[in-house]
Parts: C-alpha cells; sequence; structure tokens
C-alpha cells in the first residue's frame, strides 16, 4: 500500500513517523506534500520519504491520502484534486440493484448512475472504489475517495464524522425471514440468529433497542447472504430496499415479514468532515438533478424491476422539491 500526506505539519509528521516506525509501510511508498519547500526538503532528508510538489502529486502517487491540513486551507487542496480531472466516489460492488458488478464487469445501479452524473457535471473522470458498509467512514476520513455514494443512511452519529448533503433516498430497516419460518415481529425471534452487516445502521439499532437478540455479524454483504441462506432458522435485518430487493430475486423461499422497522430515514452522499467546498457543490447540483426528476428516471431505469411502481413514490426524493 502508498500512503500520501498533504500537508506535514507536527501532528501529520508524527504520524508519518508512526507508520514507519510499524514497519508496515516503506519509506520509498511514502509521499507528502507541504506549502513550504523547507518544510518538504525537511521530511525527504530527516525521514527518507519522497516530497510532493503539487498535492496532485500525492493523489496520483498513494492509494491512501491523508488530508492533514487546517479547514481554512480544504477548498485549495480540493481545487487541485479536481484540476486533477478525476473524482473518487465509494460505491457498492456487490449489492444489486444499488450498486454491483455486471457479468461484464462493469459497474451498474441506482448509486453508479448519480456517481456518473455528479462527474458529468463536475466535467471529471469518475473513479468507482469498491467499499464495505463498515469501511465507509474510513475511506472519507483517510481521503481513499472524495464521496461515498452507498446506501448511506444519515444518522446523527455518522453526521459528527463526515459531512452529508441532501438526501436522495428514503430508507427504514426490514427483516427478512426463510418461508417456512417468517416473522413479522421482533418478539418471535426468541433465542434464532439476526444476521446483521458490520457498520449498518440495523446493527446500532438491534443493538440499542433490542439487546437480548443474537446477533450475528459478518463485514461484507456478501458473506451475512451466504450465512443467511444456509441457516434456515436465521433472519436478516438490514436496510428496507435491500431485504425486499434480496427476497424478490432471490424468489419464494424467503419472506420480508417486518417491511419497516423503527423510523424512516434517508439516504445521502457523503464528504470528508469540514470539506464545505465539495458538499456546497453537490447539493446545489442535487437540487438541478431534482429540478429535472433525474432520480424518478434513474428510478425506473435501475430499480423498477425489482420493487415496482408501487414503491416509487415512497423510495424517491428529489432534491430542492418535496
Amino acid at each position: 500500500m502508498k500512503i500520501g500526506f498533504i500537508g506535514c505539519g507536527n501532528m501529520a509528521t508524527a504520524m508519518l513517523k508512526g507508520i514507519l516506525k510499524s514497519g508496515e509501510v516503506k519509506a520509498a511508498d511514502m509521499i507528502a506534500s507541504a506549502k513550504s519547500d523547507k518544510t518538504r526538503k525537511k521530511i525527504e532528508q530527516e525521514l527518507g520519504i519522497q516530497k510532493a510538489d503539487t498535492n496532485a502529486q500525492v493523489v496520483d502517487f498513494a492509494d491512501v491520502v491523508f488530508l492533514a491540513v487546517k479547514p481554512q486551507f480544504l477548498e485549495g487542496v480540493l481545487d487541485e484534486i479536481k484540476d486533477s480531472g478525476k473524482i473518487t466516489i465509494g460505491v457498492f460492488s456487490d449489492k444489486s440493484p444499488f450498486g454491483y458488478v455486471d457479468e461484464n464487469g462493469n459497474y451498474q445501479g441506482y448509486d453508479i448512475e448519480l456517481a456518473n452524473r455528479l462527474g458529468q457535471d463536475l466535467g471529471v473522470d469518475v473513479e468507482l472504489v469498491s467499499t464495505e458498509a463498515a469501511n465507509r467512514v474510513e475511506y472519507l476520513q483517510t481521503g481513499k475517495v472524495d464521496v461515498i455514494l452507498a446506501n448511506f443512511t444519515v444518522t446523527p452519529e455518522r453526521a459528527e464524522a463526515v459531512d452529508f448533503a441532501d438526501p436522495y433516498m428514503n430508507v427504514a430497516l426490514g427483516v427478512v425471514s426463510h418461508k417456512d419460518k417468517v416473522v413479522t415481529d421482533l418478539d418471535q425471534i426468541g433465542d434464532r440468529t439476526v444476521i446483521v452487516i458490520s457498520g449498518t445502521t440495523a446493527e446500532t439499532y438491534l443493538t440499542e433497542h433490542n439487546k437480548n437478540l443474537k446477533l450475528e455479524k459478518y463485514d461484507t454483504y456478501a458473506a451475512a447472504k451466504t450465512a443467511f441462506e444456509n441457516n434456515p432458522d436465521a433472519v436478516w435485518a438490514n436496510d428496507n430496499t435491500e431485504v425486499i430487493a434480496f427476497a424478490n430475486q432471490a424468489g419464494p423461499e424467503y419472506v420480508v415479514g417486518i417491511e419497516q422497522l423503527g423510523d424512516t430515514d434517508t439516504i445521502a452522499p457523503a464528504v470528508s468532515k469540514g470539506n464545505e467546498s465539495l458538499l456546497n457543490w453537490i447539493n446545489e447540483d442535487l437540487k438541478n438533478l431534482g429540478s429535472e426528476n433525474f432520480f424518478h428516471a434513474d428510478y425506473e431505469k435501475t430499480l423498477l424491476d425489482t420493487y415496482g411502481a408501487a414503491y416509487e413514490d415512497t423510495l424517491v426524493v428529489e432534491p430542492g422539491q418535496n
């Protein structure tokens, strides 16, 4: 893995030293930029890592980028990244019909349509990065992606770590069961296993409100899906959009007995905390997309076959229009 730092103050220098001391990353695989040429030369001489003359060099070289600058300097950093001609967007790669890779190796889905449109409107190429639910905040905080579009439900806890743009979809939690043991109320679960994905609102909700349930946690959607399919006594709690999609695609062996658990929430794009320039641009673009009913068209292109017309107005949010 190659690591880059944009900014090299005292905290960034301490982090660089700690990474080098761990031995996990070699100096040759690290790069840093700084406003002062004196600082750039100092880190090159003292730490042996590469110095970058521009922030764009850091982005092009590194797999993970740490934005180690004060908030008032973020806009300039992001302008420089945009000048590189690319926006990096974190998406799911295994959650049809929202974000998945088709048989030809191409990304498809509801969130992918939005990602491509954001790049088009910004006038840059789009680099899609596969993420899991538990990595979404981390990928923003480490600079691995500029934006997350991966069924990211807005919650107060997450809003302390990232900045959410305006929502583009409604969502709640749902529970799917095997057809012979359908659960229509959480009280029916007893000592049966409840499968959840780490880092999701389902995990948080059930941990807080139903502490007696036996949760079995998985890091990926694919692993959770397989575990549920192989355990006829288990139930699976996840976003209702995802469990409904799973049951509709998998066939009559599975039944969504609880279509809405808890309150209705919203799904929105997210950027790193304090990244106001990108956040404001996304919100303005979302309003423009809302005025042309982009998200209804996106639904009809990518979700209609899964959910049908009955769910369209329930799920879709047109920013600035509702």
